[in-house]
């Protein structure tokens, strides 16, 4: 299949700049994928979806204020770095900005409290640093670091817990599980009230969710590696869900990734791992029965994953139909739910 295949035109203006307030009043478009028919509503009617029985699993990942500003020690020359993965003893995966002199060996300094050391270069254009501080890491990330909001936000946050979910858990993202955005704490009572069951999964965003498809041929792109982790009792409501015909509904593409990662043999199991697992028309699903999402990028393994579950055609028609009705689109943007 070609990348082109996958491309909607997006006017420029519709790319949301700041959540709805409050989260709960964005718009949500409904999608059959049998027929490809969409409604329009507000986002609390989702509680009009809910059948009694339906697990709703949500991603408890929380964003970690990743975006650090420094300078390098020898040359004094300014510096951004993105912390993306934690590798142990210190060590983490960054992006450099620049990042063409970030050489093994040099040091890069912060605050008087913490600095890192290059140590590698990695495959996909960012390097490996060491990490040394004499506080606290996260109470210095949390008075130093800035969320690392997507490119195409250029509104600064006035609030980091903007670009949190009211449920975050977890420390270890760069990037926020945005359908999540929407859900309140209200709401998500209302849902247990009419019958929904609420479970988490965990897994830690990393920037490849931003990084575009270069190849012209989507089978040949390789997808980024996150960690991920599923519990015993989520498993086990899931699996009991899905032996009694109740549906399993994703909140998100990340809750997605995870269910079907470990869900490969057709029950969920329990564990953590990495997965690189890259869905697009032609995958065979095995445990998600619905999802709650967003609007995602033209060409993106994000919306290739919602053309496999819900069909190409029926996909990009509702987009088309989106863009028609001006929704917002992207993290802030608005929600779709697909059933």
């Amino acid at each position: 299949m070609k990348l082109e295949e996958f491309n909607y035109d997006l006017p420029k203006e519709l790319i949301a700049q700041e959540p709805a307030e409050p989260r709960d009043s964005c718009r949500l478009m409904m999608l059959d994928r049998k027929t490809g028919e969409y409604t329009h509503h507000t986002f609390r009617d989702i509680l009009d979806e809910i059948r009694p029985g339906d697990v709703f699993v949500f991603n408890n990942t929380k964003v970690i204020p990743a975006r650090l500003y420094g300078y390098r020690k020898e040359t004094g020359g300014k510096v951004e770095i993105l912390l993306l993965t934690p590798k142990g003893n210190d060590n983490w995966e960054i992006l450099v900005n620049p990042g063409k002199k970030a050489l093994p060996g040099q040091v890069i300094e912060f605050n008087e409290h913490l600095s890192c050391e290059i140590l590698d270069k990695t495959d996909f254009g960012g390097r490996v640093a060491h990490f040394t501080y004499d506080q606290d890491f996260d109470s210095i990330l949390e008075e130093i670091g800035e969320m690392p909001i997507p490119p195409y936000i250029h509104k600064k946050l006035e609030d980091n817990d903007e670009y949190q979910t009211v449920y975050a858990k977890y420390k270890g993202s760069a990037a926020a599980p945005t359908a999540g955005l929407h859900f309140t704490k209200e709401l998500m009572e209302e849902m247990k009230n009419r019958g929904a069951e609420i479970r988490y999964v965990t897994l830690h965003v990393g920037l490849g969710t931003f990084r575009p498809v270069s190849e012209e041929n989507i089978e040949e792109h390789e997808m980024h590696k996150e960690f991920y982790s599923v519990t015993e009792e989520t498993a086990e409501a899931v699996n009991l869900a899905k032996a009694e015909g109740r549906r399993i509904i994703a909140v998100g593409t990340t809750s997605v990734r995870t269910l079907e990662s470990a869900g490969q043999s057709g029950k969920l199991q329990a564990g953590s791992g990495w997965t690189q697992l890259y869905i697009y028309p032609g995958y065979t699903w095995h445990i998600v029965d619905a999802i709650c999402t967003n609007f995602h990028l033209p060409e993106s393994t994000l919306i290739m994953m919602m053309c496999s579950f819900a069909g190409k055609e029926h996909v990009l028609n509702a987009y088309k139909e989106a863009v028609r009705q001006k929704y917002r689109f992207f993290s802030f943007g608005d929600a779709m739910f697909i059933r």
